[in-house]
């Protein structure tokens, strides 16, 4: 009798209807972002950040469209990331921060332009804070492999 039942429960689990998923793509192109936003990814990535990341806010957030979120091994190249950011939205698109928090200590600096704010983490506060977890409900934005 066991062996039975046990035998029709294997044969409509063999028969059961396959169900087709479809996942809304839930990214948004590089080629989409404002020249300031591009700038400061390849910025970024000049100064071999890793962990290179973007979130588009827009549908979520008020008070900012984008984040860009990376990493730098220690304070020093935490620092040179956000010096070559600056530097480079300045020097070609003269675009300035709004303010700028945590540059001295390094272990997490953000950098507010209005439109965007940019997080640069020591690895460890990365993983402690969690950005994309928080923000899990942003569009990723598609990073060029070269980025």
């Amino acid at each position: 009798m066991l062996i039975e039942i046990m035998e029709e429960l294997q044969e409509k689990t063999l028969q059961r209807e396959t169900v087709s998923v479809e996942i809304a793509n839930n990214s948004t192109p590089f080629a989409e972002l404002d020249d300031e936003v591009k700038l400061a990814l390849t910025s970024a990535s000049e100064k071999k950040a890793f962990d290179l990341r973007a979130l588009d806010l827009r549908e979520i957030a008020s008070f900012t469209e984008f984040f860009i979120i990376a990493s730098g091994a220690n304070q020093r190249q935490v620092q040179a990331i956000a010096d070559e950011i600056e530097e480079q939205l300045k020097k070609q698109l003269k675009s300035k921060a709004v303010r700028t928090e945590g540059y001295a200590s390094a272990e997490w600096v953000l950098m507010d332009y209005g439109d965007f704010i940019v997080h640069i983490f020591e690895q460890k506060a990365r993983e402690f804070y969690d950005l994309e977890r928080l923000w899990r409900d942003a569009r990723r934005v598609e990073l060029p492999e070269n980025i």
